[in-house]
């Protein structure tokens, strides 16, 4: 049966809808509990034969185009479409039915439509609408639970009432059901994954074997290999950003047509791009980016959610981290101006105060953690601001992140509301930020209604860089912070930030050289140093957050493949990175950096070169690709690279440097390297603090923290913490030189003398045969002894 033969459109029905529509914009409490309403009616929903569609479009009415020019446009391959085919040329039908009005929102129902499912592609969508011209123009759904071709191109009608009867962790949702919905708590620890870059599969489906095989190995009690270590230990997984990113710039799209009365060429590409995930255009964000799905069904994201909270012996959480305070300017093509308030650093301010877009992100939001999402970290909370016409000032919107924390989900029959983090260190990105910033204004403004909202700490949050000699004593008013109220904060110094923050270090700064031989030595030891896990695990209150990255030692950097007009920009500031993560060795060998070299760039000493001249000319130049170009050729002895540089040829080296970096970043590039003392260790660590949750809470009486004294050329913490019948004592050795011979449990510390202190935890330099007594420690080094009572 063809598309124009099967599509039925139930006029009387979507008329309906729209008529509920004015009634609900009309006797509302208010235009965002009318939002509220009817957000959730927008997008495609299945409902059996029948699928009802929902659109918002203001632009409609600001262009006053008639009803009688806008549609609902039905799409349906003739050909067979296959999901997982690079490049593939295929006709569709095309149908356009009516839709029914009210006001700025448009509805449509139809019977007879292909929805997509786990095991079958269905009917694409958009709304179009045609002008005076008679030209044709499209709006693509926002709110869209499956973008096989990305944000830009129609979306699928997909059964997401089905992918949610098909997950596997039904019965651990249910077993949370209760008369009011579940409030999830805040994990023990977090593991950060970048989804392209944990695996070398590099996707949701993927990341969900390893942990599927990582659980049938728990399961089975086999031995645990270095690489399954750094994957253990954790009681939650976050994610960062799986949503829709950013497409090429100046192409190729990944959906492009050739059209034709009633049939469509469409030459379909299925999508590439890398990115470290935190550039969004927000339409979509309901959805997965399709690049993460090895099959092209969202379902993936609920598979992985499923194997997480299955795990063998305590099940995982696994959190969202969502970014709704920024859109970037690619955004201005994927939706309507209603949605922006203007430019910021990142692209566009999204217009929290509009009613509708405010609820439709909201919906947005609801949509995404109902793939199963235990917890939300809100990326650039501080972001979220509205411009006060009164004061002539921009507010941060504190209603917004509190209606954020405070929406409930459902899974599998079961109400709740998830754990929140909010990466929020206003009034950054003012000059003294890091200085005049409390990172708990949303703790204390949601403090009545959520006791467990979290902030990332002063150590997270911060461009920390735990290399460079005397930062751990520069930072010891933030660490009496943290002792002190850091109970609801994320603490550890390796995250997606912070080790690219560190990657950007002038080597010509004072490094600590004691942490390895090499750059890549240091920067490795200094983002997976056993000493500073001691602190953060034994010592510090809060939630330790480690990334996949550090603790496999690979390398990571600002990846993003799609600019055209600053990539070149973007790469000159990256460029430094090259002396931190890539050595001969590194580049030599096959398979690394395979497009510069076949761009001209045969050894690491012929990029580092260019490396040496680009930053200094985007900057001397203003950014100006033709000057840079000419200056580059003027060079003598000639630089290696292509025969003549050109812009042409700038933006080719920027893209192929960002798609090499993006392969030599993936973690499954380590494991032979892992040090199985080291993964060991830092396993043995977490569990440690899981057998012992209550360091999350703040210091308290009892409890001491200080450095030796004197400095005397090295700076060493210690710590005595007093839990429920049990004490631990920690000495972490954080830098510098190392210290005479010497018995910890002699030191003058309030509350250790006595007897009965255990050795729990040695860093793997100190040797498992040590069991008490004198030492001499050095940098790195670091111990925990218990006292039971």
């Amino acid at each position: 049966m063809t598309l124009k033969e099967r599509a039925r459109p139930a006029v009387e029905a979507a008329e309906a809808l729209a008529s509920w529509c004015e009634t609900t914009l009309t006797t509302a409490q208010s235009a965002f509990e009318a939002g509220q309403a009817i957000a959730r009616k927008l997008g495609a929903h299945v409902e059996g034969e029948r699928v009802c569609f929902g659109f918002w479009t203001p632009e409609l009415q600001d262009r006053r185009v008639p009803d009688s020019d806008v549609f609902l446009e039905i799409l349906a391959p003739v050909d067979p479409l296959s999901l997982t085919t690079a490049h593939q040329e295929l006709g569709f039908e095309r149908v356009r039915l009516p839709v029914a009005r009210a006001e700025a929102y448009c509805f449509a129902v139809v019977d007879g439509l292909c929805a997509g499912r786990r095991e079958a592609l269905g009917d694409f969508y958009a709304l179009a609408w045609r002008d005076g011209k008679g030209a044709w123009h499209r709006i693509f759904d926002p709110l869209a639970m499956s973008l096989p071709f990305g944000a830009f191109a129609p979306a699928e009608i997909y059964d997401v009432a089905a992918m949610q009867a098909g997950r596997a962790d039904a019965a651990y949702w249910q077993a949370l059901g209760g008369p009011v919905p579940h409030k999830v708590a805040p994990p023990v620890n977090i593991l950060q994954i970048h989804v392209p870059t944990a695996t070398a599969g590099g996707t949701l489906a993927s990341l969900n074997r390893h942990f599927q095989r990582l659980a049938e190995r728990v399961a089975a009690g086999l031995d645990r290999e270095p690489f399954d270590e750094i994957f253990l230990g954790y009681d939650a997984v976050q994610l960062l950003p799986v949503e829709p990113t950013t497409v090429y710039e100046t192409g190729p799209a990944f959906w492009v047509e050739s059209p034709d009365d009633e049939r469509l060429i469409v030459t379909l590409q299925r999508p590439d791009t890398t990115n470290w995930g935190y550039d969004v255009v927000i339409s979509g964000m309901g959805t997965v980016n399709p690049v993460l799905l090895e099959s092209g069904r969202p379902d993936e994201l609920v598979d992985l959610a499923a194997t997480l909270h299955t795990f063998p012996n305590k099940p995982k959480k696994l959190i969202l981290d969502v970014v709704f305070g920024h859109s970037d300017n690619q955004g201005l093509d994927a939706l309507n101006h209603h949605y922006f308030a203007g430019p910021n650093m990142y692209g566009q301010n999204l217009d929290y105060r509009n009613p509708a877009v405010r609820t439709i992100l909201l919906e947005m939001q609801r949509r995404k953690v109902n793939f199963g999402a235990d917890g939300v970290r809100v990326d650039g909370a501080q972001d979220f601001k509205w411009w006060d016409s009164e004061e002539h000032v921009l507010r941060h919107d504190d209603e917004y992140l509190r209606q954020m924390s405070d929406l409930v989900q459902e899974v599998a029959g079961t109400a709740y509301k998830p754990w929140f983090v909010f990466e929020d260190g206003r009034p950054w990105p003012e000059e003294d930020w890091e200085l005049s910033s409390d990172y708990r204004a949303v703790i204390a403004d949601q403090a009545g209604t959520d006791p467990d909202v979290f902030q990332w700490g002063p150590l997270t949050f911060a461009h920390n860089t735990p290399f460079i000699y005397t930062f751990w004593l520069s930072k010891y008013w933030r660490i009496r912070e943290m002792l002190e109220v850091g109970a609801n904060w994320i603490s550890g110094t390796a995250n997606h930030d912070t080790l690219r923050r560190g990657t950007q270090v002038s080597p010509k700064l004072n490094i600590n050289t004691r942490l390895g031989e090499t750059r890549m030595e240091i920067l490795d030891k200094a983002y997976d140093n056993p000493a500073v896990d001691m602190l953060t695990y034994a010592v510090f209150p809060g939630v330790p957050m480690d990334f996949l990255n550090a603790r496999a030692r690979a390398s990571w950097g600002f990846i993003r493949n799609q600019d055209d007009t600053y990539g070149v920009k973007v790469v000159a500031e990256e460029a430094i990175s090259l002396k931190w993560q890539v050595d001969e060795y590194s580049y030599s060998r096959p398979g690394n950096f395979w497009r510069l070299k076949e761009m001209g760039f045969e050894t690491r000493e012929d990029l580092h070169r260019f490396f040496e001249f680009l930053p200094a000319l985007v900057e001397v130049t203003e950014y100006d690709l033709g000057t840079i170009a000419t200056l580059l050729n003027a060079v003598e002895p000639k630089l290696a690279g292509p025969e003549t540089y050109s812009v042409v040829a700038l933006k080719e080296i920027a893209r192929a440097w960002m798609d090499d970096m993006h392969e030599y970043c993936n973690v499954s590039h380590s494991v032979g390297a892992l040090d199985p003392a080291q993964t060991r260790f830092m396993h043995g660590v977490r569990e440690f603090r899981r057998a012992n949750p209550w360091l999350r809470r703040n210091f308290g009486e009892g409890d001491h923290f200080d450095y030796l004294k004197p400095i005397d050329g090295r700076t060493v913490f210690v710590a005595l913490r007093n839990g429920p019948g049990i004490q631990s004592f920690t000495i972490c050795h954080m830098e510098g030189g190392e210290t005479q011979e010497f018995d910890p449990l002699t030191l003058p510390v309030p509350g250790i003398a006595g007897f009965g202190w255990e050795v729990a935890l040695r860093t793997p330099s100190i040797g498992s045969d040590y069991l008490g007594g004198p030492l001499v420690m050095r940098d790195s080094m670091a111990l925990t002894y218990v006292r039971r009572h």
